[in-house]
């Protein structure tokens, strides 16, 4: 029998990727059953919804009632779907386009034994690769990011924490985490290992659910064959964004590790902004101010602009 399938697509001012992204399951379940698409809304102001409600693809809109962050959207979307009925359920950004059979591959995936979570191979708009993989995060890691850059470090052996080798991307296998754009979870994964925790608002919240699901004994497995281009969002250009994601790697590493070690990486994660915000960067200067000043820090998405 093909796998039963759901997809949750949560969305925030999502109007003009949505629909892309919606076109774009109906070639991408071919080969499995999608017994449900949900678009999970986080208060969106623009027609986010009315690009949901009117799609060619049937889809069931759920509204948050405030943006309250990726994991909270998951799961208002996956409070409407009926778990015992699926074998899977992927979590989706509406700024991703599946290709044509990327479902039955990713689902494939699951079939393999203590494998709980399947991602895609991820491709830029243009057609680069966009990098996915990810190491485990260690105090060393944080050391390499701060004298190298993460980039840098990351095309150094196995020093940073990003894999940027396209070699590596090219080979299916386990990997210790990756980017949470467009995930694929077996129920029985997502049962036993609990909720994702909201607290993270945005950043690190797949991270923590791909770290304990390993601490559980589900893997995460890359499939290069299974491709999704991914639009990208606004981290990289947003310094409040910025900032949230690089404190949320602190929590995440001072939750799963002793005190001398979360303060080291503390500290080094401190340092490399630090240097970088000296040099007039804004996205580092925030990241600076939110490790630094903890009153500083957004406790809610409405915190941050518009755009987040």
């Amino acid at each position: 029998m093909p796998a039963r399938l759901a997809v949750v697509i949560v969305t925030y001012n999502s109007a003009g990727v949505l629909e892309g992204c919606l076109r774009s399951l109906p070639d991408a379940a071919r080969g499995v059953t999608l017994a449900g698409v949900v678009v999970a809304d986080n208060a969106s102001t623009d027609d986010s919804v009315r690009i949901a409600r009117e799609s060619p693809v049937p889809v069931e809109v759920v509204d948050v009632g405030h943006n309250a962050g990726y994991a909270a959207g998951f799961h208002a979307g996956m409070a409407a779907l009926d778990l015992a009925r699926l074998d899977a359920v992927m979590v989706l950004n509406p700024d991703c386009r599946l290709l044509p059979g990327s479902l039955a591959t990713l689902a494939a995936a699951l079939d393999q034994p203590h494998v709980g979570i399947a991602a895609p191979r991820l491709l830029n708009p243009d057609g680069t690769l966009q990098p996915t993989l990810r190491r485990e995060p260690t105090v060393g890691r944080a050391l390499a990011e701060a004298v190298f850059g993460g980039e840098r470090a990351g095309r150094i052996g196995t020093l940073g924490e990003q894999v940027y080798d396209e070699r590596q991307h090219d080979h299916a296998g386990p990997a210790a985490w990756v980017t949470g754009a467009a995930l694929l979870m077996s129920t029985r994964c997502l049962e036993q290992v609990g909720p994702w925790d909201e607290s993270f608002l945005l950043y690190s919240e797949e991270t923590d659910f791909l770290l304990r699901a390993a601490d559980a004994g589900w893997s995460t497995w890359y499939e290069p064959a299974a491709v999704v281009e991914h639009i990208g969002g606004e981290s990289g250009t947003n310094p409040a964004l910025t900032a949230l994601l690089v404190v949320n790697k602190v929590r995440l590493f001072r939750r799963r590790r002793g005190q001398p070690a979360a303060a080291a990486y503390y500290l080094f994660t401190l340092l490399g902004w630090g240097v970088r915000a000296l040099a007039g960067r804004r996205n580092a200067r925030a990241a600076t101010v939110a490790l630094l000043r903890p009153s500083r820090r957004p406790r809610s998405l409405a915190e941050l602009s518009p755009a987040a």
